[in-house]
């Protein structure tokens, strides 16, 4: 079973339209719904693909940038991680749970699909030796800043 989120004017669209005028409000609202859920990450219904974007954050430390993502559900195995012409890709997919023999979905409300995030990385960074790990639904990659970025301290001396 389905569930379909109820939507007065849905069930009126599939009446015939009075005059152009209706006709093209019903279009005009179909093109707001479509633009919201796709502002939400939800499911249009027109589709069953959904996209979702996981929080990220990203934050600088002395040695390195570290970047975390909440990708709660998701398997490791579903997660890619690319680095290209500076870029830090995070790619993967939070599958939907599969109706089973004696259990039905009453409500959805949880984003699944696929997720694509790029971060543009500074070049003062050691792409090869990026690391990342995942746990507890936190991905969280280490990217190590390269010696010459690094910020030097110098000893004034007093004479």
């Amino acid at each position: 079973m389905t569930l379909i989120r109820w939507k007065p004017i849905r069930d009126i669209r599939t009446w015939e339209p009075v005059s152009d005028v209706t006709s093209e409000i019903f279009t005009m609202q179909k093109e707001i719904d479509r633009l919201f859920d796709r502002f939400r990450g939800g499911v249009s219904e027109e589709t069953t693909d959904s996209v979702w974007t996981p929080a990220v954050d990203i934050l600088e430390e002395k040695d390195q940038f570290i970047v975390r993502a909440e990708l709660p559900g998701v398997e490791k195995k579903d997660v890619k991680i690319t680095i290209q012409n500076n870029m830090l890709v995070l790619r993967g997919e939070k599958k939907f749970e599969t109706e089973k023999e004696g259990r039905n979905f009453h409500r959805v409300e949880r984003s699944y699909g696929s997720f694509y995030r790029s971060f543009t990385l500074p070049t003062s960074v050691v792409s090869s030796r990026i690391e990342a790990s995942y746990t507890d639904g936190v991905l969280t990659v280490a990217i190590p800043k390269s010696e010459e970025s690094k910020p030097k301290e110098i000893e004034v001396k007093v004479s």
